[in-house]
């Protein structure tokens, strides 16, 4: 069976999440760290499928732009794209929506490493 290349996350943006909240001079809009979060989750959640058992994934660089807002109580969907594996490191293209359009865009680097026994 052929793994998947893509995976989407969905959430709905609430008062945690936004500018407002993490002490910017926004307003009850999707804040920027949070986009990002969810770009990472949705890479994370595809990376798994490409893993080895014993391995996890960490994030080691991102590009973000964050294209319009989104307000709380709307839903925001990232969708990740593997783009290329190389040795341990994984890149990934993301594209974020809302209800209204393209909201967001960028990629990001997952380094695989073995994942610590607690």
């Amino acid at each position: 069976m052929e793994k998947p290349k893509q995976h989407s996350v969905t959430w709905t943006v609430t008062d945690d999440m936004t500018a407002k909240r993490i002490g910017a001079a926004g307003s009850k809009i999707l804040s920027t760290p949070n986009m990002l979060a969810l770009m990472e989750t949705s890479a994370l959640e595809l990376a798994r499928e490409y893993l080895d058992e014993g391995m996890t994934t960490v994030g080691a660089e991102a590009h973000v732009k964050h294209l319009a807002p989104t307000p709380v109580g709307m839903e925001v969907t990232a969708t990740a794209t593997l783009r290329e594996i190389e040795r341990r490191k994984m890149w990934f293209d993301i594209e974020v929506h809302d209800e209204k359009g393209k909201c967001g865009e960028g990629w990001h680097l997952r380094i695989m490493v073995p994942q610590k026994k607690d």
